[in-house]
């Protein structure tokens, strides 16, 4: 099968690139002007530069592909450089799936994330919900993952809170760190995007992409310390005051956290995982299983 996948330099495009590969699948990988040298060259894949901000030029891009794959997405806004929520998680997505439609490609599987609804209180899970809402009603034969955190290696989550537990006295904690994530594996949801492409029982159908634990962030913390040989000293932020701080700060790129982050740090990230698992046949890999492959003991 041909596929048409966007996002795949990023952290689980490449994953998913390299997994479609292994199962035989062609692979036209859309990238920006300038991104090319991110991707290897490997046997079955074709580089398409251009946009998912640029419908124009989309339709081309994808003629004769019978699957495409929409990653794109973002954690952090630089308005002043035109990445918002709105523009990747909806318009670029709507892009996609309406050059889609035009090229008659007969899957669209796509990326979404925990916690996308109506009212939703951030906008990043708001812009998610509108894409999901706009492919339910767009005619392709979809189906929607929602996934909690992805742990794996080279993943922006684990590895900063490694760094942060090897390198401070100690570590910042807002509120009572007793708010639940359900961290699940880059393996296990790159596994299913690729069954998916070959399982039209799961045409309709949106998951609630989750590993099998649900964990309070202080357990995430001390499980990250463990694999790493160290203890866990936690400094506990009220509320009242990491909210003015982070707004006065999260100008600041280097800074690690900003209001929309903070309003979903809040949010118990967890769902039903039962469904994900079963359908696909995939193992679940736990949290402490997963990143003893990459987060090593140092001294």
């Amino acid at each position: 099968m041909k596929v048409f996948l966007t996002g795949a330099t990023g952290f689980v495009g490449s994953q998913v690139l390299q997994d479609l590969l292994e199962k035989g699948h062609q692979v036209r990988c859309l990238v920006r002007e300038g991104s090319q040298g991110k991707l290897r060259v490997w046997e079955g894949v074709e580089i398409a530069v251009g946009d998912v901000l640029g419908p124009e030029s989309l339709r081309e891009k994808l003629r004769g592909c019978q699957a495409a794959i929409y990653l794109v997405g973002i954690i952090r806004e630089f308005p002043r450089k035109g990445i918002t929520f709105d523009r990747l998680h909806y318009q670029g997505a709507r892009n996609v799936m309406e050059a889609a439609n035009e090229q008659e490609v007969s899957r669209f599987l796509h990326m979404s994330a925990l916690g996308a609804r109506a009212g939703a209180p951030s906008c990043y899970h708001q812009t998610k919900y509108m894409a999901e809402e706009y492919l339910k009603e767009s005619g392709l034969a979809y189906t929607i993952f929602r996934p909690s955190v992805i742990f794996g290696p080279k993943d922006e989550f684990v590895n900063l809170l490694a760094r942060m537990i090897q390198k401070a006295p100690l570590v910042p904690v807002v509120g009572d760190g007793k708010y639940k994530l359900q961290p699940v594996a880059l393996e296990n949801v790159s596994q299913s995007f690729v069954r998916a492409l070959e399982m039209p029982e799961t045409v309709g159908k949106a998951y609630e992409v989750a590993g099998p634990e649900k964990l309070e962030y202080n357990q995430v913390l001390d499980i990250i310390g463990e694999a790493l040989g160290r203890r866990v000293r936690k400094l506990h932020f009220p509320l009242s005051l990491m909210r003015p701080l982070v707004a006065g700060l999260e100008k600041f790129p280097s800074f690690p956290l900003t209001r929309e982050q903070l309003i979903m740090l809040q949010e118990e990230n967890v769902g039903d995982e039962r469904p994900f698992f079963q359908d696909f046949g995939i193992v679940p890999l736990t949290f402490r299983e997963g990143i003893a492959r990459y987060i090593k003991r140092r001294g």
